[in-house]
C-alpha cells in the first residue's frame, strides 16, 4: 500500500503538471511541491485497492425494518465484464457525449470541465453541474463513499489519475460501463439492458442507448420502470446532446424519436419496494457501491406499512378516477415509518410519495394561518366570509356559498377560501412564503393564489413540513436508514442523531394545534377521527377534484395521504375529507395500536390572557374523552 501511495504522488506531479512546469518555470515547481503535499495528505486514509478486473458475485443487501423484521433482499444485477467490441456503438457514444465529451483529451481530470462547472454553478447560485470526469466517477463508484468532503474529492482525483496511468482509455471505459449504477439494482450496462429492455446490450437501439446514458445523471429519478415520462424527457435531452456533439445527425435522432421503446415490467409487488427504491441510492451515497453482503437497518415499520397498503387498496375508487395514492408517515425524529408510492408497485414503480409534485390545495393553509398569527391575528378574531376581489380574481369557497361573520378558527376548520386569501393579503404573501420556507417548503412565488395551495410539492415534503406541529415545535428531516453493517456485525454506517431545530413555539404552536384539532373534530376532516385519540389535521382538495389530501397527526407522529390520477384528470367528487381521510384513519389506527394515548402540544402551553375565556369555552366544546 505504501508503494502504491508513493507512485500515485509521483503520477500526480509528473503526469498532471509536467506541461505546466515545462512552460512556467520556478513558480510551477513551487505549485508542484504544494500539490505533492496535498497528495500526501489525501492519501492518509486511501481505501484498499482491489483488482478492478476481478468480477465477484453481486453483493446482496438485506433490508430490515425498525424491529429487525426482514423487508426484502435485493441483489445487484450483473456487474459483468464489458467489451466495447460487443456493445452497440450508440451506447458508448451516448455515454461520452453526456458524461465526458473530452474523455480522450484529458489525463483523468478535465480542467476545462471543472472550470465550466464552477462558472455555471456560481452563475446559477446553486449546484447544477458537476465537473467530474468519467475516470473520477469510476473511482468514486468503486472505491469511495458518497461523502462530499474535500478529502474525499481529493482522493477521487488522485484515483482517477492512477486509473489513467494503469489502464488504457478503452479499458477504463469498459470498466466504467461494467460497474456504473443504472437504477433498479442494475450495475453495469449488461444488467441494465436485461432489466429494462429484456435484451443483450449488443442489440440496443439508439433510443435505448440514449435512455441508459440518461440514467447516469440520476438513476432513481429517470428510471423508465419508475417514471416513463421523466425517462422519455431525459432521453430526448441525450439525443439532442449527441447531435450537438456530432456523434449522430438529426435524421438519426428523428428516427430514434419515432421508434417506440418497450420497458420490461418489474417483478416485485410489495408496497415496501417504494421505500426500498427511495433508500437504495442513499445506501450507495453513504458507503459507496457495496463490495460485500450488507444489512441495512431502516426506520420502516413493516406491519404499519402493510396496513397502509391495505387501506389504499380498500378505499381507492378507480371508476371515479381516484386510481392512485401516496402515503408517507414519520415519527418525531423524521424517521420514515411508512412510504407507499402508488396503488400497485407491480403496475408502476413510480414513487408518487417522493417524486410526484402536485398542488396541495387547502392542505397548504396552515402556513397561511400561521403567517397571520405571527402578524398578530388571533384564532378568536372575526372575519367576514363573503366575496373577495383581488384585481380581476374573485376566489370562491369550495361550496360556492358564504357564511358571513366567522371566527378565524372556524374559518380554518371549515376551510373557507375567502378568509384564507384575506389573511394571506393581511400578513403579506412574502410572509406566507417565509413561513412555508421555515417548515421546509421553499421556492414559492408570491402569487395571489398562494393561500389556496396552487404551487406544487410532494407528499414527502408536505408531510415533513407538518411534523413540527406534532413534535412540540421541532422540525426534522426525513430519513430512512439507521445503520448499515456486514452479516458478521462490522459497522459500516451509523446515523448520527441530528440536532433538533425549533420551527414554531408558544402561542402560535398552541393555536395551530387547536385549529387543526377543530378541523378534525367538527370541520372538514371528521372522517379521520379516531376514538380515544387526540388528532389534528387538514384536508386539501384542488380545482376540479384533481388532487385530494389529508395531512394529519397524533403527538410525535405525522402522516400524509394524497389521492389522485396520474393523468391529472378530475376525480368524481373526491375530496380530502373522503378517501384520503379514510385511508389516513385506517393507517393511523394500525400504526398507533398498542401505544398510549397522548395529548397534542396545545392545551399545556401558556395562554394569552386576552384569549383565556374564549379558549376555555372552546376546549369545553371539543375536549376529547381520553382514558
Amino acid at each position: 500500500m505504501a508503494g502504491f501511495k508513493t507512485r500515485l504522488s509521483a503520477i500526480t506531479v509528473h503526469k498532471a503538471f509536467k506541461p505546466v512546469m515545462a512552460t512556467a518555470g520556478c513558480g510551477a515547481y513551487l505549485m508542484a511541491a504544494a500539490v505533492t503535499g496535498w497528495a500526501v495528505w489525501a492519501l492518509q486514509d486511501m481505501p484498499d485497492m482491489a483488482d478492478l478486473n476481478a468480477q465477484k458475485r453481486p453483493a446482496t443487501v438485506t433490508y430490515l425494518d425498525r424491529h429487525g423484521r426482514e423487508i426484502g433482499v435485493r441483489g445487484s444485477r450483473g456487474s459483468r465484464p464489458v467489451s466495447l467490441a460487443l456493445l452497440a456503438d450508440s451506447l458508448p457514444a451516448a455515454v461520452l457525449a453526456t458524461e465526458d465529451r473530452r474523455y480522450y483529451n484529458h489525463p483523468g481530470i478535465d480542467p476545462i470541465g471543472v472550470a465550466r462547472a464552477i462558472y455555471v454553478n456560481k452563475k446559477r447560485g446553486r449546484l447544477v453541474q458537476g465537473g467530474s470526469s468519467l475516470s473520477q466517477q469510476l473511482a468514486k463508484n468503486v472505491f469511495l463513499t458518497g461523502s462530499k468532503t474535500f478529502r474525499r474529492k481529493s482522493q477521487e482525483a488522485l484515483l482517477a489519475l492512477w486509473l489513467e496511468h494503469k489502464y488504457t482509455k478503452t479499458e477504463i471505459l469498459e470498466l466504467y460501463l461494467g460497474r456504473v449504477y443504472f437504477g433498479s439494482s442494475a450495475y453495469g450496462v449488461q444488467a441494465a439492458a436485461e432489466r429494462y429492455f429484456a435484451k443483450p446490450v449488443s442489440d440496443l437501439t439508439l433510443g435505448e442507448s440514449a435512455m441508459l446514458a440518461g440514467l447516469l445523471k440520476a438513476p432513481s429519478n429517470y428510471s423508465p420502470a419508475a417514471n416513463v415520462k421523466a425517462a422519455e424527457g431525459r432521453t430526448t435531452v441525450v439525443l439532442n446532446v449527441m447531435v450537438d456533439a456530432g456523434v449522430i445527425n438529426t435524421a438519426q435522432r428523428d428516427a430514434a424519436f419515432a421508434e417506440p421503446i418497450l420497458i420490461e415490467p418489474p417483478s416485485a409487488r410489495s408496497s415496501a419496494d417504494y421505500f426500498l427504491d427511495w433508500i437504495d441510492p442513499l445506501v450507495i451515497e453513504e458507503i459507496g457501491e457495496p463490495q460485500e453482503d450488507i444489512i441495512v437497518q431502516t426506520t420502516l415499520d413493516l406491519p404499519a406499512q402493510n396496513a397502509g397498503a391495505a387501506a389504499i387498496t380498500k378505499h381507492l375508487r378507480p371508476k371515479a378516477r381516484a386510481s392512485q395514492a401516496a402515503l408517507v408517515a414519520m415519527d418525531g425524529t423524521g424517521g420514515v415509518r411508512a412510504m407507499i408510492g402508488g396503488a400497485d408497485y407491480g403496475q408502476s414503480e413510480f414513487n408518487r410519495a417522493a417524486a410526484a409534485s402536485r398542488q396541495p390545495g387547502s392542505a397548504f393553509k396552515p402556513f397561511v394561518y400561521l403567517a397571520a398569527l405571527r402578524a398578530g391575528v388571533s384564532p378568536w378574531d372575526s372575519r367576514i366570509d363573503g366575496p373577495v376581489t383581488i384585481g380581476d380574481w374573485e376566489p370562491e369557497n369550495f361550496t360556492g356559498r358564504y357564511k358571513g361573520q366567522v371566527t378565524v378558527a372556524s374559518a380554518f376548520a371549515s376551510s373557507l377560501n375567502t378568509v384564507a386569501v384575506m389573511l394571506s393579503e393581511e400578513a403579506g404573501r412574502d410572509a406566507v412564503i417565509q413561513t412555508a420556507a421555515d417548515f421546509g417548503l421553499e421556492g414559492l412565488t408570491p402569487l395571489r393564489s398562494i393561500a389556496l395551495g396552487a404551487q406544487e410539492t410532494t407528499p414527502l415534503k408536505l408531510t415533513e413540513a407538518y411534523l413540527p406541529f406534532a413534535n412540540w415545535g421541532y422540525g426534522a428531516r426525513a430519513y430512512g436508514i439507521e445503520s448499515i453493517y456486514t452479516p458478521g456485525g462490522r459497522r459500516l454506517y451509523s446515523r448520527q442523531a441530528a440536532k433538533p431545530f425549533r420551527v414554531i413555539e408558544g402561542d402560535d404552536l398552541r393555536d395551530m394545534n387547536l385549529m387543526m384539532h377543530m378541523a378534525v373534530e367538527s370541520g372538514t376532516g371528521t372522517a379521520a377521527r379516531i376514538s380515544g385519540r387526540e388528532i389534528a389535521g387538514k384536508t386539501g382538495t384542488t380545482n376540479d377534484y384533481r388532487d385530494a389530501w389529508f395531512m394529519g397527526y397524533a403527538p410525535d407522529y405525522v402522516t400524509g395521504v394524497w389521492v389522485g390520477d396520474d393523468d391529472n384528470r378530475s376525480m368524481g367528487g373526491i375530496t380530502g375529507g373522503s378517501i384520503p381521510a379514510k385511508i389516513w384513519k385506517d393507517y393511523m389506527e394500525a400504526a398507533l395500536d398498542g401505544t398510549p394515548a397522548a395529548r397534542l402540544p396545545k392545551s399545556d402551553l401558556p395562554i394569552r390572557t386576552t384569549d383565556a375565556d374564549r379558549l376555555n369555552q372552546f376546549l369545553g366544546q371539543i375536549e376529547t374523552k381520553l382514558p
